[in-house]
């Protein structure tokens, strides 16, 4: 099992969207690095939603049910999507701002690769994130 993070900037795709949706396909990746991510993730992968530009937080963990297939927003066959379920908001969401101040967070490829739409994290991020989402 490999653990993700993918980003929506609020105004075209929230968690709040994805939480009435419950399964989404996740489309418009138009960079390589990050469709290759996508071709990565395997059905049950757990996959963090982040907040970009509005709010810049993770909010919420979702898993994959679908692995990539064509992306039916394009004709053109380098694009892939794959579909994401709910799985569960955050207790309370991590801002990028508490991310670069956490030691344990340094080299996550939010703060290292931050225009990269889908990232594969460590479990010991992934974990650390949990963690601090669940502190009140």
């Amino acid at each position: 099992m490999k653990y993700w993070l993918v980003k929506s900037e609020p105004f075209k795709y929230s968690w709040n969207m994805m939480l009435k949706d419950k399964v989404t396909y996740w489309d418009g990746v138009r960079n390589y690095q990050a469709r290759n991510n996508l071709k990565s993730m395997k059905k049950g992968d757990f996959v963090m939603f982040y907040h970009s530009n509005e709010g810049k937080e993770i909010v919420g963990i979702t898993k994959v049910v679908k692995e990539f297939y064509q992306d039916p927003t394009t004709n053109d066959d380098r694009w892939v999507v794959v579909d994401l379920k709910v799985f569960k908001s955050l207790k309370r969401s991590i801002s990028l701002q508490e991310i670069k101040g956490d030691n344990k967070l340094t080299d996550i490829g939010l703060i290292k690769q931050s225009r990269l739409s889908v990232m594969e994290i460590s479990k010991q991020h992934y974990d650390h994130i949990i963690k601090l989402s669940n502190e009140i």
